[in-house]
């Protein structure tokens, strides 16, 4: 039997300390993780061990620290997985190919098509559902996952446009496109990117009323020059003076003077007002605007909704599950 399984060329080693490390530990899941990372070298993609190993990347990560601590993985090794190309050339679908897919009772697409539905508040015509089919079919995201990606959309066209405005199969199609190239296609990474997502949008109502920004949503530039502040580090009163001294020497706000302004004190490693003033020795040190400190906006509509469309859609998928049950019976 042993000749069978270990064909020449095909042989991993490891040595009889590093077998008595993981026994000792008593961990099965490092001993898996153990034997993927020997396999693909020892560089390791949490998203791709997760697939591999068919376990929520949590669970990767936990067994990768137990590893570290046994001192046999290097967390230097641990890489981010690379954006995805952009898929090319998608295929034309057909109406049979739609009502194909819509008559399979096993199958999760029927469910997301009226879950969708009912969250654009519409029917889908023929080429929204060839559309949502290129998501699930195509780009291969599960049901669940471009559940939220639709809650998403609707949440973000509201917010910029007031309640009942919902968006368009094409913008949530380039939003799909764009998570399908960061690796969001399971359900534990679109619910993180989404709370990072959420986080970011509510520390953005904040800032704006500092930059002299109200009773407005921010356009799209705005919001990734924001967002750019915001990843380098800066605390609120660090970016209302920079805001400040762009006023002072522009007389009106200057979105690109005041990004160099705070590249330059990012690459200083100035993060906040006291580093600023006790850093930047080019500028006479003042204290910041007693302007108050707008409060983030409490937690609205949108995670309650969110919660729910994922809840209903789970509720559907398991209603098909037993359907199909049932019928097998």
């Amino acid at each position: 039997m042993p000749d069978r399984l270990l064909f020449p060329g095909q042989i991993l080693s490891l040595t009889a300390q590093t077998a008595d490390r993981l026994v000792a530990a008593g961990s099965g899941d490092a001993a898996l993780l153990y034997l993927f990372l020997l396999r693909r070298g020892g560089a390791l993609e949490v998203s791709a061990a997760a697939r591999a190993l068919k376990w929520p990347p949590g669970r990767v990560e936990a067994a990768f620290d137990a590893l570290a601590g046994l001192g046999l993985a290097d967390r230097a090794a641990v890489s981010a997985p690379p954006p995805r190309p952009e898929p090319a050339e998608p295929p034309e679908y057909t109406a049979a190919d739609l009502t194909r897919e819509l008559e399979d009772k096993s199958s999760p697409f029927p469910a997301l098509v009226g879950e969708v539905q009912r969250r654009l508040g519409k029917l889908l015509s023929t080429a929204d559902l060839k559309m949502l089919y290129l998501l699930y079919d195509y780009l291969a995201l599960p049901a669940e996952v471009i559940m939220l990606l639709v809650s998403w959309c609707v949440e973000e066209m509201e917010s910029k446009y007031g309640p009942g405005r919902k968006p368009k199969l094409s913008q949530i199609r380039k939003e799909g496109f764009a998570w399908h190239r960061h690796g969001i296609d399971t359900t534990e990474a679109a619910e993180a990117h989404l709370k990072k997502l959420s986080a970011l949008r509510k520390r953005t109502g904040a800032i704006l009323p500092l930059l002299g920004i109200r009773d407005r949503a921010p356009v799209e530039a705005e919001r990734r020059y924001i967002a750019a502040w915001l990843e380098m580090g800066f605390e609120d009163e660090a970016i209302r003076l920079a805001y400040e001294r762009t006023v002072l020497q522009k007389q009106s706000m200057n979105w690109p003077y005041m990004n160099s302004i705070l590249k330059s004190w990012h690459q200083k490693g100035l993060h906040t007002v006291a580093a600023v003033q006790a850093g930047d020795s080019s500028r006479p040190q003042g204290s910041v605007s007693n302007a108050p400190r707008p409060m983030p906006a409490p937690p609205g509509e949108a995670d309650r909704r969110v919660r729910e469309d994922l809840a209903r859609m789970r509720a559907a998928l398991r209603e098909g599950r037993q359907l199909q049950q049932k019928g097998e019976e």
